[in-house]
């Protein structure tokens, strides 16, 4: 279950978390093509202890990795996705999706035009009703 903060930060870094999913989809699509073959007098040298050194496994490595990241990025886009239908009320719905688009308070509340402090009230309410959720579908 996340906490009211961690569903606030998720709101606010949805915009680029989405971003990041397509960025590191598309290049984890390709099967290898970064991998980097050495040739020559470098290929017989020894290297540093610690290090493997097949080029190939570091590369399935590092891209498990980002496998990984992608799926917690994933889980918490669609924390959000599955709960937007929630957010009914149109004043909410607008700072939501402005917030999931990537505005800053600031532009929010000027967009509305209402204060920076009425934007982060409704902001709460959102977090409040997306946290109560949780409760709700555990």
């Amino acid at each position: 279950m996340m906490t009211r903060n961690e569903i606030e930060q998720i709101l606010r870094d949805y915009h680029w978390m989405v971003r990041e999913i397509e960025r590191i989809r598309g290049y984890l699509a390709g099967a290898g093509e970064r991998t980097v073959r050495e040739y020559g007098i470098e290929s017989g040298m020894p290297k540093p202890k610690g290090r493997t050194s097949d080029p190939v496994h570091q590369e399935v490595a590092r891209r498990e990795k980002q496998w990984k990241r992608v799926e917690k990025l994933e889980d918490k886009v669609r924390f959000v996705q599955e709960r937007i239908e929630l957010i009914s009320d149109e004043r909410e719905r607008t700072v939501l999706d402005c917030m999931l688009d990537g505005m800053s308070f600031t532009a929010i509340a000027y967009h509305m035009r209402l204060s920076k402090g009425h934007v982060n009230n409704i902001k709460d309410s959102i977090v409040n009703r997306l946290f109560n959720s949780q409760r709700e579908t555990a």
